[in-house]
């Protein structure tokens, strides 16, 4: 079943619900709404168990058989009574029997308990530290009826997973740290390019809510899925296409659910975020732990308790955060990076460390990681050059992260370990949506699909760009034949090294005059804003370091 109209209508009027009646943050109003599908569905998840183990003969407890302690005696049925049967935690009772104060005082006190309870014998209690904070009756008791009216036990895992999607966008403003919620159209095309495989581990260091998990997870059951089981859906005005992966075998589709997809993230709501936004999706064991890779290790026998590959990881997918800084006394070893305190170099460095030899990553970094003169982006530029294999770097249009930022930010891709021999350059002027303050208007213009597809073939087009940028016989120089039109182009690792490793795509881009005496506006001002980051960026350094002597 897709995601109907009229379940994204009822999303909206919970939103609208929510502003309305006090509680104008999106981000809080996601968690608790997370809460609220996981209580609907903890009944029909139980009543599976239970046939489950019937049919399996295996030994199972209902979780709503026994009895419960109150935590608040004003929750009792009658004056002196101190328990009641579990019974009363199912969704069908307590949502659809409870109003107002009363509503309330049960779910605020005794639900939250019940559930958090649930979590602590489980995998991990994405409930710990969780509180009610809508609190006003009114208010929770149409939401609640809201909730109970979008009938989420009858929607399939990608119609739930879409329809929590949906209540993600609402989420408009970035984090502290820099981190924003990455446009999920931009993901889908990064994931195509990585195209990771089943068998293959998939970790994203800066989790977020599991954006890029989910993507190549639906990537690979697209890619073990015969075409009887493949669907069309709409979603954010476009068509995309879903697999139900029933080629996968029961060993791959467990694989899948616990050895597949790791994360983690600084922020327990986004935890809880991605949590549910994966147990929605048919992944409630993937773990996100809450943990600032920047400033922690895990020792061997960490990394075993969390079932953490040893060896690393075969894929890498991460948005980490753009603008943040990290106590230089803080900062472990391992991701040091001179005297930098930037996470966009931190989190690089980490992620060229965190993939397995062979491994590859996708990562988005904001374009002054691309150019910037400091002695750290030049190390770190030639570390990813002359040690690792980069293959290309995709410049996204300015504007695709609207509303939350205007950074502008390419994409890049390498695997480790090796050399660079040259590098692919992908320019996008359009992704598909108009670029305007919100960035959720589609249009039909859009580069990124033709720019996979070189990715793609990027042997045959290395041949393409040979053939136009070799010299003439007559020695009259190179690329005087033709004017190159594509949005593509190529640089070698001799050319790299001369611009002090410089990975901007803009670069090395082939102009004839009038392409260069009549550059994009936008592109100009694009990388004046970069450079402006890079300076701010230099005299915060200073200042830091005069402040320290």
């Amino acid at each position: 079943m897709p995601l109907t109209p009229d379940m994204r209508r009822s999303i909206d009027q919970i939103r609208d619900y929510l502003f309305g009646g006090g509680y104008p943050d999106p981000v809080a109003n996601a968690e608790q709404l997370s809460f609220l599908f996981f209580f609907y569905l903890i009944e029909g998840i139980d009543a599976e168990n239970v046939l489950k183990a019937e049919v399996l003969k295996q030994p199972y407890q209902s979780l709503f058989i026994g009895d419960w302690t109150l935590k608040n005696p004003l929750n009792a049925p009658k004056q002196g009574q101190i328990t009641i049967p579990r019974d009363r935690f199912r969704w069908s009772v307590w949502a659809k029997g409870l109003s107002g104060e009363a509503l309330v005082r049960f779910l605020r006190d005794e639900v939250f308990a019940f559930v958090a309870e649930l979590g602590e014998k489980s995998a991990h209690n994405f409930m710990n530290g969780a509180r009610l904070s809508i609190d006003e009756p009114t208010v929770l008791t149409q939401i609640i009826n809201l909730v109970d009216g979008l009938r989420l036990d009858q929607a399939d895992a990608d119609t739930k997973g879409d329809l929590f999607e949906h209540v993600l966008k609402q989420i408009k403003q970035a984090g502290e740290l820099g981190q924003f919620r990455t446009p999920r159209h931009i993901i889908r095309s990064i994931v195509e390019i990585i195209d990771p495989k089943i068998g293959e581990t998939i970790y994203d260091p800066a989790a977020g809510t599991a954006g890029f998990l989910v993507a190549a997870y639906n990537h690979i059951r697209l890619g073990n899925s015969s075409p009887s089981a493949i669907q069309e859906t709409e979603i954010d005005g476009k068509i995309q296409i879903r697999g139900l992966g029933d080629k996968l075998s029961s060993a791959q589709i467990s694989a899948l659910q616990t050895a597949t997809f790791f994360g983690n993230d600084v922020d327990p709501k986004m935890i809880r975020l991605a949590t549910m936004n994966l147990t929605l999706r048919g992944l409630p064991n993937v773990r996100i732990l809450m943990r600032n890779v920047l400033t922690t290790t895990l020792d061997a026998e960490k990394r075993a308790e969390y079932s953490l590959p040893a060896e690393g990881y075969h894929v890498v997918l991460a948005n980490p955060p753009f603008s943040g800084r990290v106590d230089k006394d803080r900062i472990v070893e391992d991701v040091k990076v001179g005297t930098s305190t930037a996470t966009e170099l931190l989190f690089l460095k980490y992620m060229m460390d965190s993939l397995r030899p062979g491994g590859r990553c996708g990562v988005i970094v904001p374009e002054g990681v691309l150019f910037g003169s400091t002695t750290a982006h030049k190390e770190l530029r030639r570390q990813l050059i002359e040690n690792n294999r980069v293959e290309a770097v995709l410049s996204l249009p300015g504007g695709v992260f609207q509303p939350y930022s205007g950074v502008k930010t390419s994409v890049l891709f390498f695997k480790r370990g090796g050399n660079t021999e040259r590098v692919l350059f992908l320019h996008a002027d359009n992704d598909g949506y108009k670029l305007d303050a919100n960035h959720d208007t589609p249009i039909e213009q859009d580069d990124l699909p033709a720019l996979i597809d070189t990715y793609r073939s990027k042997d045959e087009r290395w041949q393409e760009w040979l053939a136009f940028s070799s010299p003439l016989p007559s020695g009259e120089g190179p690329g005087v034949r033709a004017v190159w039109t594509q949005k593509w182009w190529f640089a070698d690792t001799q050319t790299l090294r001369a611009n002090d490793f410089n990975l901007s795509a803009g670069r090395y881009r082939p102009m004839n005059q009038t392409a260069v005496e009549h550059r994009n506006p936008r592109e100009l001002l694009d990388e004046l804003a970069a450079i402006e980051a890079e300076i701010v960026e230099e005299v915060t350094a200073l200042r830091e370091t005069l402040a320290g002597g």
